[in-house]
């Protein structure tokens, strides 16, 4: 079926035009376009059109947590939020060490037909940090890992972590570091700093994570190899990344929308659901990451999406499960800590939450320009209207936004998946 987009804005620049997709191509752009009666025309005056997002962290946990999330639930979420592509975490039961599961992830998700999910490949075996996993035969099954991670632990012994970014070197694969010195984080649940100190909450400093960030750095300037930081939270791991890209090392780096918006001072209420690995930092460097995204030193945005069940976040805040939820809320986030106070345009938006990450992972059909001839991977978004977040309406299996009741900025109206609309007026199109 062909589909025409009518009176959209291109990355919300110039006169409005009409786009029309067929067989899953961008096949004509201009104003007053035609379609015949089998055609779907979708009404976008005012809109904004995008490249689909790419989303390089995500939790759908499935295999073994399908009580909190599956892949169909989580891809979903991500086609509500504009989402044509995500990474799916390693860090499932069974783990994704092996082609069984990487596999299993890849032809669940292209059943599923929402999104293109991709899973992510362990470093190192069950996660233990100790044995390297086989990443060539991932990297060589159907699902052609691409992305490589012990997301929620840290490769923490900087040997296997230098044996890791060689291998991947050699495999054209990238390997992703959850950048934590668990030395320094035993029991620690909250930023270290006032806040935690006058709640009384275990701190986590901020050296913990700008130790590592520091360390792959180096290993990966001497192995040749590219690296990516996983969630950066401080604004000592902004300070690093600069350093290090001015040093011509290969290093690529990730802001969550939470980090972007919340900071410590939500602690007070002992609240689950701001718990969250690495912690809500201080509000300064919140600030830091905005600007860091802004200039470029941080290369995107990455939801690291993260569903728990009630339980697991109903309890006293030292044992909540750490994450939250975060691909239908990711855009109207970036829109309000980047776009409304004007560190970011529309087309910076598309940069940052489909073009760069498309192009870390080397997707190419991904984050492509919005012209003729190219993939319909596509979003379109309201950015005039407002919506107020209300998780038992999301989606996902769980529930676990810290976004409850906040009223925020721009809706997805719709997303196309090689022509295919997935997602329209609040519905995924399963």
């Amino acid at each position: 079926m062909s589909v025409l987009i009518r009176g959209v804005r291109r990355y919300g620049e110039g006169e409005p035009v009409d786009v029309l997709v067929e067989d899953g191509q961008i096949a004509a752009i201009g104003p007053g376009l035609t379609a015949d009666e089998r055609t779907d025309v979708l009404d976008a005056a005012g809109q904004v059109l995008l490249p689909g997002f790419v989303d390089l962290h995500t939790h759908l946990r499935e295999p073994g947590r399908e009580d909190t999330e599956t892949i169909e639930t989580g891809s979903a979420a991500a086609a509500l939020g504009g989402f044509t592509a995500v990474f799916a975490m390693a860090n499932t039961t069974p783990v994704a060490d092996s082609p069984v599961v990487t596999d299993h992830v890849w032809q669940r998700g292209r059943q599923v037909g929402l999104v293109d999910v991709h899973p992510v490949g362990a470093v190192t075996v069950g996660l233990a940090g100790t044995q390297l996993t086989e990443m060539a035969m991932m990297a060589n099954g159907a699902a052609k890992v691409r992305m490589f991670s012990d997301d929620g632990k840290c490769v923490h012994d900087p040997l296997i972590m230098r044996r890791a970014l060689e291998y991947a070197t050699g495999l054209g694969v990238l390997v992703a570091q959850h950048a934590e010195e668990p030395r320094l984080t035993v029991g620690a649940v909250a930023h270290e700093g006032p806040t935690a100190a006058r709640l009384g909450l275990a701190g986590w400093p901020r050296a913990a994570e700008e130790s590592i960030v520091a360390r792959d750095a180096l290993l990966a300037r001497d192995a040749g190899a590219r690296v990516h930081i996983c969630h950066a939270s401080t604004r000592g791991t902004v300070e690093l990344l600069g350093w290090a890209k001015a040093q011509g090392i290969a290093i690529t780096a990730e802001v969550t929308p939470h980090h972007l918006l919340l900071d410590d001072s939500r602690l007070q209420t002992y609240d689950g659901v701001n718990r969250v690995n690495p912690p809500l930092r201080e509000a300064s460097d919140a600030q830091a990451l905005r600007q860091a995204l802004a200039d470029g030193v941080i290369d995107c945005v990455a939801t690291d999406h993260a569903p728990h069940a009630e339980h697991e976040k109903c309890c006293e805040f030292s044992v909540a499960r750490p994450g939250m939820l975060g691909l239908q809320t990711a855009l109207s986030v970036v829109v309000e800590t980047m776009v409304v106070p004007g560190l970011l345009t529309w087309r910076d938006v598309a940069r940052v939450m489909s073009e760069n990450p498309a192009r870390i992972v080397g997707l190419t059909d991904q984050g492509r320009p919005l012209e003729v001839g190219e993939p319909a991977n596509l979003t379109i978004v309201d950015p005039e209207a407002s919506w107020t977040v209300d998780g038992s309406a999301l989606a996902s299996r769980s529930a676990n936004t810290p976004y409850a009741s906040m009223t925020l900025p721009a809706t997805v109206t719709a997303t196309l998946l090689r022509g295919r609309v997935t997602a329209r007026d609040g519905r995924a199109q399963l």
